[in-house]
C-alpha cells in the first residue's frame, strides 16, 4: 500500500478509500476540520438570525464568533469528549473557549441535531455536486471514444453468446445511457435537498417559541433565515429531533444507482478484455502478475467493480436505519450514518475517479474485434443470406432448413478444431446460387443504424445532459 505522506501512521487502521482510494477533494469534504468548521458556521448563522430577529445578541458577540471559526483545536475537543461523553458537546465547549464573549449565546435554543444534521446536509450537498461533475467527465471521454469508433463493427452478444453485429461505439453508448440516468438522479436528489433548519428537541419548537415570546410568525422567520445562511432554499416543512433518515437512503441510494452503472461497464471492459477487443489503460511500468510478467490484468475496472459492489451493500443499511427510527428518534442511526454517508460518497468518487482514467485512454484493439466478428460473420450473414435467396425465387422454408443443416455442419467441424466452411457449403449449394455469399457476409451492412445511433444519441441526450451540468470536476490521478 502506498504511503499517504509522512505524517501517516502505520500502527493503526486508516481507511483506505480516504488513504488509497477517493480523491483528495471528496476526502477533504468529510474530513473532521471540514465537518467541524461547518459546525461552527452553523452555530454562527443561528446566532446571527436571532439576532436579526431581536434576540439580545450582541455584535461584538458575532463577531468574536466569526473570528474563532478557525482553526478548531481537536486537542482540547477531545479532552471535553472524553470527560463529557458528548461529541457536540465537546465542540460547543472547545468554540466557547475560543470566542469566550459569544459564550452565553452559542448554541441558543438549539439541540445537538441543529449542527449534526444541517451539516451533514451540507457535506451531502456539497458531495453531490463533486459527483455529478465527475460523472459530467466520465460522459463527455465516453462520449468521444463512441463517435471514433462509432463505425467500428464488433460482434454483439445477448446471453454472453454471438450475436448479431453491433458497433464499439454504439456499446459504448450504452455505459453513457447509463450515467445520463445517474446524473439525472444524481442532480435531482441534490436539487431536492433542504436544511433541517431550527426545529428543537423533537421538532416542535418549542424552545424558539419560548425565545420569541409565542411569535410564532418570528419562530417561522428563523427557520426560513437560517436555511437561507446554510445555502438552502428551504428547510424540510416538519421533523423530528431529526429530519427523516429516508434522505438518507434515497441519496445513498443514487449512489447504488451510480455504482450499478460503473459495474455493469466495468464488466463488459474486462470481458473485451478477455476476448482481446479492449483494454484499460497499461503504463509503461505496471505489472500486470507477482507469477506471470505477460499479464495485462484489466486491474481498473476490476477495481471499480469492487467498490460498486461495496456502495450497493452500504444502500442497504441506509434504508434499514430510515426504516427503524422509532417515533420522533433513536440514537441507533448515529454509528451507521457515520459510517455510511462519507464511506458511499468516498467510494462512489473514487469509482469516478477510475471511470475517468479508463474512459480518457481506452484501448481499441480493432484486430481483435475483426478476428472475432469473422469467426461468427457467416452464422450471422444468415438471415441476410435467406433473404436473398428468397427474393431469388427460392422457396423460404427449404432454404431455412437448408441453412440450419450446413450451420450445424460447419459447427461441428469448429468444435473439432476446423474452421468455419459455411461459406463453402453455401457457394456449393445450388438452391444458393443466386446469392453473392461473399456480399452478404460484409460486416458494414450488418449494424443496423449504429453508427447513426451514436451521432443522434451523442448530438442530443448527452448534449442536453452535459448542458444541464456545466462543472466539470478536477482531475484527481489514481494513487495506485
Amino acid at each position: 500500500m502506498e504511503s499517504a505522506g509522512n505524517d501517516e501512521r502505520h500502527d493503526v487502521w486508516n481507511n483506505p478509500l480516504a488513504a488509497r482510494y477517493a480523491s483528495a477533494q471528496m476526502a477533504r469534504l468529510w474530513s473532521d476540520e471540514h465537518r467541524y468548521t461547518a459546525w461552527r458556521r452553523a452555530w454562527l448563522a443561528l446566532a446571527e438570525a436571532e439576532a436579526e430577529l431581536g434576540l439580545p445578541i450582541s455584535a461584538g458577540q458575532l463577531a468574536a464568533m466569526r473570528a474563532a471559526l478557525e482553526p478548531v483545536d481537536f486537542a482540547k475537543a477531545a479532552e471535553y469528549e472524553r470527560r463529557m461523553r458528548h461529541d457536540v458537546f465537546a465542540h460547543l465547549h472547545t468554540f466557547a473557549d475560543a470566542a469566550p464573549e459569544a459564550r452565553p449565546i452559542i448554541h441558543l435554543g438549539a439541540t445537538s441535531a441543529y449542527v449534526t444534521d444541517n451539516v451533514d446536509l451540507i457535506l451531502m450537498r456539497e458531495s453531490l455536486d463533486l459527483l455529478a461533475a465527475r460523472l459530467a467527465v466520465v460522459i463527455e471521454r465516453l462520449a468521444r471514444r463512441a463517435l471514433e469508433t462509432k463505425d467500428l463493427v464488433c460482434l454483439g452478444r445477448t446471453h454472453l453468446q454471438p450475436a448479431q453485429p453491433t458497433t464499439i461505439g454504439k456499446r459504448i453508448c450504452l455505459w453513457i445511457h447509463d450515467l445520463v440516468l445517474d446524473l439525472e438522479e444524481i442532480t435531482h436528489r441534490r436539487k431536492l435537498l433542504r436544511a433541517r433548519g431550527v426545529k428543537g428537541t423533537t421538532g416542535t419548537q418549542a424552545s424558539f417559541l419560548e425565545l420569541f415570546g409565542g411569535d410564532h410568525a418570528r419562530v417561522r422567520r428563523l427557520d426560513e433565515l437560517v436555511a437561507h445562511k446554510l445555502g438552502f432554499h428551504s428547510s424540510y416543512e416538519v421533523t423530528g429531533q431529526t429530519y427523516t433518515r429516508k434522505v438518507d437512503s434515497q441519496v445513498v441510494a443514487a449512489l447504488a444507482g451510480v455504482s450499478e452503472s460503473t459495474h455493469k461497464a466495468g464488466n463488459d471492459l474486462r470481458l473485451a478484455a478477455a476476448w482481446g477487443e479492449l483494454e484499460e489503460p497499461f503504463e509503461k511500468d505496471q505489472v500486470g502478475s507477482s507469477a506471470m510478467p505477460y499479464k495485462r490484468n484489466p486491474m481498473r475496472a476490476e477495481r471499480m467493480c469492487g467498490l460498486a459492489r461495496f456502495v450497493m451493500g452500504l444502500a442497504t443499511t441506509a434504508s434499514q436505519t430510515a426504516a427503524v427510527q422509532w417515533l420522533e428518534r433513536t440514537l441507533d442511526d448515529s454509528a451507521p450514518r457515520r459510517l455510511v454517508l462519507p464511506q458511499a460518497f468516498l467510494a462512489t468518487d473514487a469509482q469516478l475517479v477510475i471511470y475517468a482514467n479508463i474512459a480518457g485512454g481506452l484501448v481499441v484493439l480493432p484486430g481483435g474485434i475483426r478476428r472475432n466478428l469473422e469467426a461468427h460473420l457467416p452464422f450471422l450473414a444468415s438471415e441476410k443470406i435467406l433473404m436473398a435467396a428468397t427474393t431469388a425465387g427460392g422457396d423460404r422454408q427449404t432454404l431455412h432448413e437448408a441453412l440450419r443443416t450446413h450451420s450445424h455442419a460447419a459447427t461441428a467441424r469448429i468444435r473439432e478444431g476446423h474452421a468455419n466452411d459455411l461459406p463453402e457449403r453455401l457457394a456449393a449449394d445450388p438452391l444458393f446460387a443466386g446469392v453473392d455469399i461473399r456480399a452478404a457476409m460484409d460486416p458494414d451492412g450488418l449494424a443496423g443504424r449504429a453508427a447513426r445511433q451514436v451521432e443522434e444519441f451523442v448530438a442530443g441526450a448527452v448534449q442536453v445532459a452535459l448542458a444541464g451540468c456545466p462543472a466539470r470536476a478536477p482531475e484527481a490521478g489514481l494513487k495506485v
